[in-house]
């Protein structure tokens, strides 16, 4: 039979002691805990201050030093831009020179070739006035002795025939003392029926052969009488000038 235990008053005291101190010592040991947590909590954040300062001077470094180098970037791009803007400015300064001193020289050749056409032109106006004028007014002769020979000098001189003013004169006067339409009835080409005819008396086969181009064909014509005779005579005696008698 189990035994009975008996609780007395000084059991009851002696547990009430024993709970008190348990108290005391869990007391205790709660307020050690809750002083040691304030101090690790305080360390804790003086550390995570270092590390946060030491984090910003960092950042702060890098930041100086991208900026540094973004200044140096930019000094040395704007550096370059000034040269090659010197550079660009030298040339364009240069090419501007050559294009206005090619534009001189082509000014001039212009300009002298301008003056050139226009006296040409000028010449050509000119000439084209004189060739009017000519052609408007051709040399007048009069209808006479001294008009008659000057014409055919005249003539003459433009086909090579030699002769002069006095030549024809002299022999005009001997042969038919100026009348272009003297004939010669009674000398042997008379007989042979080809009299002399004009001024310088000349036979129809003569005058046909020596007749010269530009003067009518008629020998009794002044102007183509005294020609044909200047051409004979120039082909048999060397010029009009040579003949003395008949011819």
């Amino acid at each position: 039979m189990p035994r009975t235990i008996r609780i007395t008053r000084s059991h009851k005291l002696a547990t009430a002691v024993l709970v008190a101190a348990g108290s005391v010592t869990a007391i205790a040991a709660t307020g050690g805990q809750s002083d040691a947590q304030p101090a690790a909590a305080k360390t804790s954040i003086a550390a995570e201050k270092v590390a946060g300062v030491s984090t910003a001077k960092e950042a702060a470094a890098k930041k100086a030093a991208q900026e540094t180098a973004a200044k140096k970037a930019a000094d040395d791009a704007a550096a370059k831009k000034a040269v090659a803007e010197r550079k660009a400015a030298a040339e364009k300064a240069v090419a501007e020179r050559k294009a206005a001193a090619e534009k001189a020289v082509a000014d001039r050749k212009a300009e002298a070739k301008k003056s050139a056409e226009k006296a040409r032109s000028e010449k050509q106006a000119a000439n084209r006035s004189t060739e009017r004028k000519a052609v408007a007014a051709p040399k007048q002769y009069k209808n006479n002795l001294d008009g008659w020979i000057r014409e055919s000098l005249d003539i003459m001189k433009k086909k090579n025939i030699p002769g002069s003013y006095e030549g024809l004169h002299r022999n005009i006067m001997r042969e038919s003392s100026g009348n272009p339409n003297a004939v010669n009835d009674w000398d042997i080409n008379a007989q042979n029926g080809i009299p002399s005819k004009g001024l310088l008396q000349v036979i129809q086969p003569t005058f046909d052969a020596y007749h010269v181009n530009g003067t009518e064909k008629k020998p009794t014509d002044p102007v183509a009488n005294i020609t044909a005779a200047a051409n004979y005579a120039a082909d048999k005696y060397g010029s009009i000038d040579n003949v003395d008698s008949a011819y």
